[in-house]
């Protein structure tokens, strides 16, 4: 298909629920190429997928899906890959994919340490790297990378010590792929949500949680996938062309201490 068929084609990873579901379905629109990934490649996953990709090219946008777990070698350089080779451009990339995992340094072992750091700052380098010689000819060249609260508040009584950590790595790749990217007019950004709603919001088994979350920030409220996507599709527009090497907190105050 050939490149002038799009205005822009963006790569979501995770685009399957949460936030990135939500982004895809926010910037979906004619003559926008999305390529939506997502790690799963069971019938729950596919299905939800899938009823993002309806939705998105119900809206006129022209969509594929991928299914790669992140953790396994060579898997976002396929992504990128695949992209490429449907749309033959890459002009947008979002580096949505992660988890978090309550977990303290005492109870801390390798394997998971190691699968944060493959999933979050590992598969990032791995896109943006795999991603740059058609980033670097696009004119509308953006990368958002999605961090999280937990690297920048730490309780003990709500430890998140691999993925802190990992996404503290990924918050400092961002900053290098900024400064390396700028000459080419590519920017670089990162958002870092707080609490974030899931797709159906909390289940009454969890709800005194979810409820306990909401208190934990000064806004006193859980935030939707929706507003977090907001601000990324911002960072992916024109407008935030000059905004390049932020992390940028939408916690609702839980960064403030």
């Amino acid at each position: 298909m050939s490149t002038a068929s799009f205005d822009r084609v963006v790569v979501i990873t995770g685009a399957g629920s949460g936030i990135g579901a939500a982004l895809a379905r926010r910037i979906a629109a004619p003559r926008t190429a999305l390529m939506l990934h997502v790690r799963g490649a069971d019938w729950a996953s596919r299905t939800r997928l899938d009823a993002v990709a309806a939705d998105c090219a119900a809206k006129g946008a022209t969509v594929a899906t991928l299914h790669a777990d992140l953790a396994e070698r060579g898997a976002p350089e396929h992504i990128v890959h695949q992209t490429l080779s449907r749309f033959g451009a890459l002009d947008q990339l979002v580096a949505n994919a992660g988890f978090a995992q309550r977990q303290s340094l005492a109870a801390l072992d390798a394997e998971t340490l190691a699968t944060s750091f493959n999933v979050m700052p590992g598969a990032f380098a791995a896109l943006v790297k795999r991603a740059t010689p058609a980033l670097e000819t696009s004119p509308r060249g953006r990368v958002v990378a999605v961090s999280s609260f937990v690297a920048h508040r730490y309780r003990a009584d709500a430890p998140f010590a691999a993925t802190a950590a990992a996404k503290a790595a990924l918050e400092s790749l961002v900053k290098t792929a900024a400064a390396e990217l700028a000459a080419h007019a590519v920017t670089v950004n990162c958002v870092a949500p707080g609490y974030t709603r899931k797709e159906h919001g909390p289940s009454t088994e969890n709800a005194s949680a979810w409820t306990h979350a909401a208190e934990a920030a000064p806004l006193n409220r859980i935030a939707e996938p929706a507003e977090v996507a907001a601000l990324i599709a911002f960072l992916l527009a024109d407008d935030a062309r000059h905004i390049t090497g932020q992390v940028i907190h939408i916690d609702g105050g839980l960064s403030l201490g």
